[in-house]
């Protein structure tokens, strides 16, 4: 198989496809980073933690705290998604954390978009954001939700545990549950 040569691209598509790289998974952008020293300064631009899924690294590993940080600090979509679900289920902080959640599932993050929706489905009885699926995004999530069912209820606050009744979405409670487990 010939390889591209990515340097003899402009730097800003360079940047872009180091962007989606990081979109695509750690592994790939540390390996992508490892290629040359161009690559990993393109790399190490702060604007790169944006396109981080900060759910894709397995939950054994240990992200840096000042990664964390820094995806925070630059809008990630993931991150911000996170903190919406640690708010609303974990601090009973539904404002802020719904408020959180639908700046993510406004960016898109997909993830964001179900649990946005279904939370207002829930909740206010809201069903706004039900027309941004897709049947490809539900596929995904029942796959994500299937093999993440063992993950139920510990990280959860009282009010949510109040409210659990046999009403609810498996599937809805699955991805909430396992969405807050990862984090």
């Amino acid at each position: 198989m010939d390889y591209f040569p990515i340097l003899e691209l402009h730097e800003e598509i360079q940047a872009l496809v180091v962007e989606c790289v990081a979109g695509n998974s750690f592994q790939d952008l540390y390996g992508l980073r490892a290629s040359c020293k161009l690559i990993n300064a393109l790399a190490d631009r702060r604007s790169v933690c944006h396109f981080y899924d900060v759910l894709s690294v397995l939950c054994g590993l240990n992200m840096p705290a000042e990664l964390l940080k820094t995806c925070y600090a630059e809008r990630n979509p993931s991150m911000i998604y996170m903190k919406g679900i640690q708010f609303f289920f974990t601090f009973n902080l539904q404002e802020e954390g719904l408020a959180f959640m639908k700046l993510a599932a406004d960016e898109g993050y997909e993830r964001a978009v179900y649990t946005y929706a279904m939370t207002r489905k829930k909740f206010w009885g809201d069903e706004e954001y039900f027309s941004r699926f897709t049947r490809e995004s539900v596929d995904r999530i029942k796959k994500l939700v299937r093999s993440l069912k063992w993950a139920w209820g510990s990280l959860h606050g009282d009010e949510f545990r109040a409210k659990r009744t046999s009403s609810f979405h498996p599937l809805f409670l699955c991805s909430i549950v396992a969405n807050v487990f990862l984090f």
